[in-house]
């Protein structure tokens, strides 16, 4: 990683992403329609960025450690601290509070298998199914986030948002197993 990629351009994008997570609380706390738009728009924008700071570190040869470090805990605060304050404004209440811990549940798991298997020196790449999980999940955060001021407008938002949240959570289970099994036989042999 030579000095400058700390700044470069998905460096850049993933810090962004990071910043947007404290405002789209705070926006999230003032419960207002105006501010609950603001907050589904900055994630949007955020998510968005998720997509972009990878693509550009391929196509531009940008990539760096920072980068592979920070991009996905980067991913992983913003969708957690979006989970927790939609659980504890109501947006997601009820059964659908599991949908939420399941979702976190693997996120942990999947971290945990990844800094494992990289003290092994065995990669553990993002599968296509896992992309589109995490798609599905960003739109159907994007729907929560809305939640009561898109009720006014569309009066189905949160539950469309509920309902994506709950395919998440299956593909979300299905693509952790597969990780888990794809780690397993690296556990063979070794002590706990």
């Amino acid at each position: 990683m030579n000095r400058n990629s700390a700044l470069s351009l998905p460096n850049l994008l993933t810090y962004g992403r990071i910043v947007a997570i404290p405002v789209i609380l705070l926006l999230l706390f003032a419960g207002q329609d105006w501010a609950r738009w603001t907050a589904m728009i900055l994630f949007v924008i955020a998510s968005v960025t998720d997509f972009l700071d990878g693509w550009i570190a391929r196509a531009w040869q940008l990539g760096s450690t920072l980068g592979q470090v920070l991009d996905p805990i980067a991913d992983k605060l913003l969708v957690a601290a979006c989970l927790l304050m939609l659980v504890a404004d109501g947006t997601i209440s009820g059964w659908s509070v599991w949908a939420a811990i399941v979702i976190l549940s693997r996120e942990i798991l999947v971290s945990g298998l990844r800094e494992f298997l990289a003290g092994l020196q065995v990669g553990m790449p993002v599968t296509q199914l896992a992309k589109w999980k995490t798609a599905i999940q960003m739109v159907a955060l994007g729907f929560l986030l809305a939640g009561p001021a898109g009720d006014h407008v569309f009066p189905y938002t949160t539950v469309v948002g509920l309902v994506l949240l709950w395919l998440a959570a299956v593909v979300t289970m299905y693509t952790g197993f597969d990780y888990l099994k794809a780690g397993f036989r690296h556990f063979v042999g070794r002590d706990a």
